[in-house]
């Protein structure tokens, strides 16, 4: 369980492919301050993705992705330098201050604009259709595990402003239109849906 509250960001120092008996994917990423107290078996949402500490050693950490994460996400599309996004799990007694994120991702969307103003940047993004349902106006949302309110939904498009702070700690300071962005919806509105 995650917040969307995202720490900081990480580089992605290497990747290895699948072998026989392996996973898909073998990761390092050095999640540098992150890294502190953090044992092999927990939990680390990587843009927005809930991974599993593999290996430790000293600020870099191992993960291992399935297939099922490679086609589902963009950590697939990472490549050695990447910078991702980095939450630790939710402990128990800590404040609540995004909303309720898995790090389960619906999909993968595309980002189409990016309007900088003054005090702000607004994301304009693709939603893939089997979401479409999931993502209301006013709504919270995880773009890359960040938290955040949608603010336009306009057919297939909808948006999100980001603050400036938002934009230094995350790797919003590197996007650009045509970046591939994982989406994870409100786990609220889906078991409201599914009530219907």
């Amino acid at each position: 369980m995650f917040t969307g509250i995202v720490e900081g960001i990480g580089k992605v120092l290497n990747i290895e492919h699948a072998t026989k008996n392996r996973s898909a994917v073998k990761m390092t990423v050095d999640l540098g301050k992150h890294s502190q107290e953090l044992k092999i078996g927990q939990s680390v949402a990587l843009n927005g993705v809930c991974l599993t500490v593999t290996g430790i050693s000293n600020t870099k950490c191992n993960f291992e992705l399935i297939d099922e994460t490679t086609k589902k996400t963009d950590l697939g599309n990472l490549k050695i330098g990447g910078i991702v996004n980095i939450e630790r799990s939710l402990k128990v007694g800590d404040r609540m201050e995004g909303h309720f994120v898995l790090g389960h991702v619906d999909g993968v969307g595309t980002i189409k604009k990016i309007e900088k103003k003054p005090k702000e940047i607004k994301i304009w993004f693709e939603i893939p259709k089997h979401l479409l349902r999931f993502v209301v106006q006013k709504g919270s949302i995880a773009i890359d595990g960040i938290s955040l309110t949608v603010v336009d939904v306009k057919k297939n498009l909808a948006s999100v402003c980001l603050i400036p702070h938002t934009v230094q700690v995350t790797n919003f300071q590197i996007r650009k239109a045509g970046d591939k962005i994982n989406i994870e919806t409100d786990i609220l509105g889906k078991y409201l849906l599914k009530q219907e």
